[in-house]
């Protein structure tokens, strides 16, 4: 079984991305005036590759849109196989709280 982590480091989360040749995108079509939209991680071999909704934005302008919004980052580093695994979701803090307090026997690691 593969274990999920939950991170807000920049630098595990960059490494996390970087390996798996991720770059920081948001979802343009979410955007409201100012707020930023939906931000995603774009993979290369992926079938959303060319979704022009996808706008890759700077590490920099992800990361403080991250933190503006006080998400982080629940990630996977290896399939139940030993595959490194894609899977991964950017969720409020709290709501991870919320979902630690539902299932006690999740296993999040928290960094």
């Amino acid at each position: 079984m593969a274990l999920s982590k939950t991170t807000t480091d920049h630098d595990e989360i960059r490494k996390w991305a970087e390996t798996r040749k991720a770059v920081p995108a948001e979802v343009s079509s979410t955007r409201k005036g100012k707020e930023p939209g939906i931000l995603r991680f774009e993979f290369p071999k992926a079938p959303n590759r060319n979704d022009e909704n996808l706008q890759e934005l700077s590490w920099d302008d992800f990361f403080k849109k991250f933190d503006e919004n006080d998400l982080e980052l629940v990630y996977q580093d290896k399939t139940a196989t030993g595959k490194p695994s894609n899977f991964n979701k950017l969720i409020h803090r709290e709501q991870e709280e919320r979902t630690k307090s539902r299932s006690p026997s999740a296993s999040k690691g928290r960094h």
